[in-house]
């Protein structure tokens, strides 16, 4: 793999590495603390939903409610961190070309891509098949010891989902192109489950999902002035917490 170039305000500017993940698939990985994932769309009909853990203790995961109701907020951009349930930031949403990521759709299952698109499995078309965000996710946390009581609420990068005012969930279409780029930069040493299979509410009716390209590179220190660390006070609060948790002197 070549070096790659990009914006250094949050990185250095050569990858570490790089993968492909192919539209409907999953993939999981640990990733240390001081390192950025920068997901690429690679086509239309992007989603890529993803759950996290602490590596060291997966007891401690991602924690939607308390990431929601310490930023005020309904979904995730730029300057927002995703919380632990002990109150740790495992990783800092540092660049979001979409401008909102979902937070409250959950993940496709058998039963609904079934529905919606009809069954094609492994033993017809092999790695053509038509697979699910539950079953995806389950398949790689199970490579770490996990399984379904440890799911919980999920995000949905690249994906859009906003409330009417009557209370229903609202799909917006077209919400990632080609080429939009969402960077997250890890605060602790953390187990990623990713999968790329379609969103619960895209009504597409062809199984068409996008892959994704994943890219690691370095993080560089995070400053005093960091925008994901001054956006609110309980952020400054939740660094604090992860420079105890590491002992940094910082």
């Amino acid at each position: 793999m070549s070096a790659l170039s990009t914006s250094p305000s949050f990185h250095t500017d050569v990858a570490l590495w790089q993968d492909l993940l192919p539209g409907g698939c999953h993939w999981s990985a640990r990733i240390r603390r001081g390192t950025v994932l920068q997901f690429t769309v690679q086509a239309a009909h992007a989603n890529l939903s993803a759950l996290f853990f602490n590596a060291e203790e997966k007891l401690e995961r991602y924690n939607m409610p308390d990431t929601l109701k310490a930023q005020h907020t309904a979904y995730l951009t730029a300057g927002h961190v995703c919380y632990s349930d002990l109150g740790r930031i495992l990783c800092s949403v540092v660049r979001d070309d979409t401008g909102w990521i979902d937070t409250l759709s959950g993940l496709s299952d058998a039963a609904l891509i079934k529905a919606r698109y009809g069954t094609c499995d492994f033993g017809a078309a092999r790695n053509e098949m038509y697979r699910n965000g539950r079953d995806g996710f389950l398949v790689e946390m199970t490579k770490w010891g996990l399984g379904a009581r440890h799911l919980a609420a999920n995000l949905n990068l690249f994906s859009k989902v906003s409330a009417g005012d009557d209370g229903q969930l609202i799909w917006h279409p077209a919400h990632a192109a080609a080429g939009d780029v969402i960077e997250l930069r890890f605060e602790m040493d953390t187990l990623v489950i990713l999968s790329a299979a379609p969103h619960p509410l895209d009504p597409a009716t062809t199984y068409q999902p996008a892959p994704i390209l994943i890219t690691a590179y370095r993080a560089v220190p995070v400053a005093a002035d960091d925008p994901c660390r001054i956006s609110c006070a309980q952020n400054r609060r939740g660094f604090e917490n992860n420079a105890r948790y590491y002992l940094d002197s910082h």
